[in-house]
Formats: C-alpha cells, sequence, structure tokens
C-alpha cells in the first residue's frame, strides 16, 4: 500500500528522533574518548587519528545502501566526526591563506568544519606555525593534475622535521568573478599563477586582449577585484561570497576533471589504515646509474611509485634530492625490506610520512 504525505512526514519525524539521539550518543562517547585521554597525558595530536577517520569513511562507502552518493555519505559521517572530535578536542588548523582559498576548502574537507582554521600568507610560514605548536597541523598544496608539483612545498620539506600525515584531493573549478556586472567592462584579470595557467584557454578564446597578472593567491586576487574597477579575479564560488563578487563566469578551467592535491602536515607518525602511501626524500651520489640504483629494490619487492621527482640539494651546486611516492606503509613488509635495500645505496633516506590515501 502506497504511504500517504502525512505518513511519509510522520516517519520523517521519527527517524529524525533517531539520528539525533545517535550522534548524541556519539559525541557524549567522544567526551568520554577524550576525558580518558587526558588522563593518558596524550597530547592534542593524539586525539586526531588519521588512520582510524581514513577507515571509517571507507567503510561508509563500502557499506552504502544509497540512494545518497558515496562521496555524499562520506561527507555527512566526516562532519559528525569533525564535531565529536572537537567535543574531545578543537583542533587548529593552519592553511596556505588569506581566506576562501582553495587550500582552506581543502582543509575543510578532510578535517569538517568544526575545526579552527588558520590562514597563513605562506607556505613556508604553514610549515613554521606547525613546527611551534601554534598550529596542530597545516594543509599546503603539493600538486595539480594540470600544472604538475607545487616546487616550493617540495623544498620545504629539505629543512622541515614535520611529517605527512594525510592527503586530500579537490576537484578545482574556477570562476570568473567581478564587482562588475558585465564582462565586457573587465580590462584586468588576476589570479594565482598555477590558476591562470589551468585556464589559459579559456582565456584564450574568451578574454585573449586583457591582461593578466599573477598573485599571491586566488583569494587575494578576489580581494582586488572587491577593491578595484574593471578588475576580475579567478578564484571559487566561496570567494564570490566571502567578498560579495559577481559571478560572470563558471567552471573557466580547460580541464574538467581539473584536481589539486594537498598534503596535511604534522608532527605525530601514522599507524597503518589498510590502504596508504608513503613520501620519502632520498639523494644518492653523482655518479652513472645513480637514479637507477635508487629505484631497484622497489622493484624488486614489488612497491610501486606513484611519483617521483627531482630538486636541486641546496647544499651542492647541480647535486638534486629526489621525492618518491610509493603505495604502502612503512610497516608493510615489501616496503621495509625495499628501505633497507635503498639504504645500502642512497646517502640520505628521510622518510616524510606513511599516511593513509585520499578518500573520496
Amino acid at each position: 500500500m502506497k504511504k500517504s504525505l502525512k505518513d511519509l512526514r510522520a516517519e520523517i519525524n521519527q527517524l529524525d528522533e533517531q539520528l539525533l539521539a545517535l550522534i548524541s550518543a556519539r559525541a557524549k562517547c567522544a567526551s568520554e574518548v577524550g576525558a580518558c585521554k587526558r588522563a593518558n597525558g596524550e597530547d592534542d595530536c593524539q586525539f586526531y587519528r588519521p588512520e582510524r577517520e581514513a577507515s571509517i569513511l571507507r567503510k561508509v562507502a563500502e557499506r552504502n545502501p544509497g540512494p545518497l552518493a558515496d562521496e555524499e555519505m562520506a561527507r555527512l559521517f566526516r562532519q559528525i566526526m569533525s564535531a565529536c572530535l572537537a567535543v574531545e578536542r578543537q583542533l587548529n588548523i593552519a592553511f596556505l591563506g588569506p581566506a576562501a582559498t582553495f587550500t582552506e576548502e581543502a582543509a575543510l574537507k578532510h578535517f569538517g568544519h568544526s575545526v579552527k582554521t588558520t590562514a597563513i600568507h605562506s607556505i613556508s610560514e604553514v610549515f613554521r606555525e606547525v613546527e611551534s605548536g601554534e598550529a596542530n597541523y597545516g594543509v599546503v598544496p603539493i600538486e595539480n593534475s594540470t600544472e604538475g608539483v607545487i616546487t616550493h612545498t617540495l623544498d620545504n620539506f629539505t629543512r622541515s622535521s614535520l611529517k605527512i600525515v594525510g592527503e586530500v584531493e579537490l576537484r578545482i573549478h574556477h570562476c570568473l568573478l567581478s564587482r562588475e556586472t558585465d564582462i565586457s567592462k573587465v580590462t584586468q584579470i588576476n589570479s594565482h599563477q598555477q590558476s591562470l595557467a589551468q585556464c589559459r584557454k579559456w582565456l584564450d578564446a574568451n578574454m585573449g586582449a586583457i591582461p593578466r597578472e599573477a598573485v599571491g593567491s586566488n583569494a587575494q586576487a578576489a580581494l582586488i577585484a572587491q577593491q578595484q574597477q574593471n578588475v576580475a579575479a579567478i578564484a571559487s564560488h566561496s570567494a564570490a561570497e566571502k567578498y560579495n563578487l559577481n559571478l560572470l563566469a563558471s567552471n573557466i578551467e580547460d580541464m574538467p576533471d581539473n584536481t589539486t592535491r594537498f598534503l596535511i602536515i604534522g608532527s605525530n607518525a601514522v599507524a597503518p589504515s589498510g590502504i596508504d602511501k608513503t613520501s620519502l626524500l632520498v639523494s644518492a651520489p653523482n655518479k652513472p646509474g645513480a637514479l637507477h640504483g635508487l629505484l631497484q629494490p622497489f622493484a624488486k619487492h614489488n612497491v610501486s611509485m606513484t611519483r617521483i621527482e627531482s630538486r636541486p640539494s641546496h647544499s651542492v651546486n647541480w647535486e638534486y634530492v629526489f621525492f618518491l611516492d610509493l603505495e604502502g606503509h612503512v610497516e608493510d613488509q615489501a616496503l621495509k625490506l625495499a628501505l633497507q635495500e635503498l639504504s645500502e645505496v642512497s646517502d640520505m633516506i628521510n622518510i616524510l610520512g606513511s599516511y593513509p590515501k585520499a578518500v573520496l
């Protein structure tokens, strides 16, 4: 028998009561967990367990019966976990600012909206904020699917003791924003150099004669557009709302699957989650076959490498260090054996972190 609208609304009301009771019970349990951790003398970083959250979100996606999409269901559970963690201890997350950058969106996607977020002016300062203990964790961009690696982030790892404790992938949709309502009145376009590059074809086809200027961030470009006439910014929907700008064009990125990967940096090592990645910083003597020698142990032990980047060593001219992303956790037997053999042929190995692979 088909249910009436009245019956369906009554059923929803009943389900809402059950949800309220269950979420409140979860929050109460989280509060008790926090009390136990404080009694054991655990620090702030031990309140957040990246491997546990990743495992929970994967199970949510695996067991999701629908009709909500896996990503939407994971987003709801992530926010519940964020709110419950805040009952234990609210975390302070430093991100590459100013406010309304894609990095802030990545921070909120990863940690949920119940954390405190602090906008920092540069990637180096994000590292320093976490190193000093002013922030529990930091969020920095590492690579874009269209424009490649962000070298400044890599360079900071060569002089920092911080670890990578997580990663988050964010689909990037760029908008053209301005205080003007007519796109024909725009005489200047500002944005971060990566965003200008990611929208190059659209700009050439639609705004070819308009000068473009690279600035420190998309949010900075939005602030300039708010303050000056005839200026447009390439930034996010959230920047349009924050800076009260008009949306002149949306989804202007050249690649529809444009994605940026961000790293979560902290001071504590992360236990295995079951689906992990490991990042390394390695160097080798400057001689023929050195790079082959670095990579051979991974091939021998069937460890998959997902990325390799080289950067100047900053100590000796024309010598380089290599950043490697590998599948697996340092506690996995295959990776353990590969790293033991790598230590015999490399001048230096710095394990930047083993961490859960990005979830949804």
